[in-house]
């Protein structure tokens, strides 16, 4: 996708706040400091449009953003970082599970895991709960470029095998920093919103 502008619309926090534009709408949920921010800047190449934190479960809200006019990229809160409350994470949570519940022009939601590690039980409840929306999804393997490519494979189909994924059911491999995966996380957009 050829990107013309990629903006910022709105960072909310409940419904009346969320922007409505009828847009098709791509949400981002993973684990804090798993790539969120930096998978949004590599898709629409900018250095900064997502702040990428040092600390993480910085994103405490749902930040929308504008692409050509056309789509939006929603980052949902990160979840299951240690060092924050449990009443702040029951809150994180139902801000994440109110926009999954309520959106009707949610098209598709990213599921991004760290391909160095098995998916944490955080994440296979939320890939559960979004099969159970009867959303579509796909698996975003971030930080690809810490590991070889001949690796991939093993990574992508022990991750594939925790979440219990059917096998045609894609991984993809990613690196904001080697700018791996990024024309393959566009085709599948893509073919979720023809």
């Amino acid at each position: 996708m050829i990107i013309k502008k990629a903006e910022i619309m709105i960072s909310a926090v409940g419904p009346d706040q969320y922007p409505n534009t009828g847009w098709p709408e791509i949400a981002l949920a993973g684990r804090s400091n798993v790539g969120k921010s930096s998978l949004i800047n590599s898709l629409v190449n900018r250095k900064a449009l997502a702040r990428v934190g040092n600390t993480p479960g910085k994103t405490r809200i749902i930040n929308f953003y504008n692409i050509n006019d056309r789509i939006a990229l929603v980052d949902l809160p990160g979840y299951g970082y240690a060092k924050v409350s449990k009443k702040e994470k029951q809150s994180w949570g139902k801000l994440a599970e109110t926009y999954l519940n309520s959106r009707r022009n949610l098209n598709i939601i990213l599921l991004l895991v760290d391909i160095r590690h098995d998916p944490t039980d955080d994440d296979i409840i939320m890939l559960n709960y979004i099969k159970e929306s009867g959303r579509k999804f796909a698996v975003i393997a971030t930080k690809a470029d810490k590991i070889n490519r001949s690796e991939y494979k093993k990574y992508l189909d022990r991750i594939r095998f925790v979440l219990d994924l059917d096998k045609d059911c894609e991984v993809i491999a990613f690196s904001s920093l080697k700018r791996i995966g990024i024309e393959e996380v566009w085709a599948k957009i893509e073919s979720i919103l023809e």
